[in-house]
């Protein structure tokens, strides 16, 4: 059994409070901070001299990013957050009237507005409703026509913590020739996600979540049997070919998802990030994964077992997640919020609810101790 306690010293957060919210931003570990110490105090001392140690960085954290989710690193890029992927895919799809747009109506609002956006060339966004906290893949199937060109989707939803099947979802798209947009900020760090075998074209996450990150340094995957079918509209200097050649122009753009780094990088972010996925990739995805079901597995009971409602899926464990949402009948998600604040508990109000988000590192103790300071409401 994986000695989970040993891990805590890394998160020196735990010394002052029981921090649930790695659906909102995580804290960072030591090591993570002391990455990006490093950048900063070389960067202080030596200015730009020793950059091809930055470069080096760069590229050992793509490859990273690209092992965390069984791509290539030339299909990674590295971009500033989330939205920015989802911008990249929505503007570079070669857009005709009449197309549509698969989402849902229960996305992050990043995975709507760039898709909303397209409305002037004429493209539809169909949302798919969500029925019972679930995303049906019927109803997803129901809404595809014959110029449906993109289902784009979040692994897990932010406010219920539904589990979305993006196998079935990717394998679809495939059979019908369909583009198929995964955001995963939301598993990225926490749960397995295989680009190959769920079939995914496009996909983006931040590394402030379930990463373990930074905020401000993201990845895009962008699949390499689908990069010409993207028009590149963040083109740069360093989007092409001889982007060290600045007196002589040449718009040939790189023949991998590099492209899409238009300029310069967020090195502090990526030397931070890749300390935040060296963890992750030590410790084991799959590892991770089953510790965080079985720790929102026992939050679930607690919460049960004092009759607290529920409100992300609980029965079966291919639609749960990191998130548990939960409401009391008796107070209202503002006051929750505010007892565990002055308990040292952080967490967030989503969804109707209280959002919880434990990672790897938490206890069952912790666990076991937001049931305790519940106790005082339920009963």
């Amino acid at each position: 059994m994986f000695d989970w306690d040993s891990l805590r010293q890394f998160f020196p957060v735990t010394e002052k409070y029981i921090y649930l919210n790695h659906a909102g931003v995580s804290p960072l570990s030591t090591q993570t901070q002391s990455a990006m110490e490093a950048f900063l105090k070389e960067a202080t001392e030596n200015g730009y001299t020793n950059s091809q140690m930055w470069t080096e960085t760069i590229e050992s954290c793509r490859q990273s990013a690209a092992k965390l989710i069984n791509a290539n690193p030339d299909e990674i890029a590295f971009v500033k957050n989330t939205t920015q992927g989802i911008i990249l895919t929505a503007n570079g799809i070669n857009w005709q009237a009449g197309d549509n747009v698969i989402t849902t109506n229960v996305e992050f609002p990043s995975n709507i507005y760039p898709w909303w956006n397209l409305e002037r060339y004429g493209v539809e966004t169909r949302l798919v409703q969500e029925v019972n906290k679930r995303i049906s893949v019927e109803d997803i199937i129901a809404k595809i026509d014959s110029r449906t060109r993109i289902i784009t989707i979040s692994h897990v939803e932010f406010a219920s913590g539904y589990r979305n099947d993006i196998a079935t979802i990717g394998e679809i798209c495939q059979n019908k020739g369909i583009l198929f947009f995964v955001d995963a900020i939301q598993t990225l760090g926490a749960f397995e996600v295989d680009v190959k075998k769920q079939h995914i074209d496009f996909l983006s996450a931040d590394g402030h979540k379930w990463l373990l990150g930074p905020e401000g340094a993201a990845i895009y995957y962008c699949s390499k049997s689908k990069l010409d079918q993207l028009t590149n509209t963040n083109i740069g200097w360093a989007s092409v070919v001889d982007e060290l050649t600045f007196s002589e122009y040449n718009l040939t753009q790189k023949p991998s998802a590099k492209r899409f780094e238009e300029g310069s990088y967020n090195t502090v972010g990526i030397f931070g990030l890749k300390a935040a996925i060296t963890l992750l990739l030590e410790i084991g995805i799959l590892n991770i994964e089953r510790r965080i079901l079985d720790l929102t597995q026992r939050l679930i009971k607690n919460l049960c077992d004092q009759n607290y409602d529920i409100l992300s899926p609980t029965e079966n464990e291919l639609e749960r997640s990191g998130i548990v949402v939960f409401r009391s009948h008796k107070c209202t998600p503002r006051m929750l919020f505010e007892l565990f604040h002055k308990s040292g508990v952080s967490c967030a109000t989503r969804g109707g609810g209280i959002r919880l988000s434990p990672h790897f590192y938490n206890s069952e103790a912790e666990i076991d101790m937001v049931a305790e300071i519940l106790s005082s409401v339920a009963n």
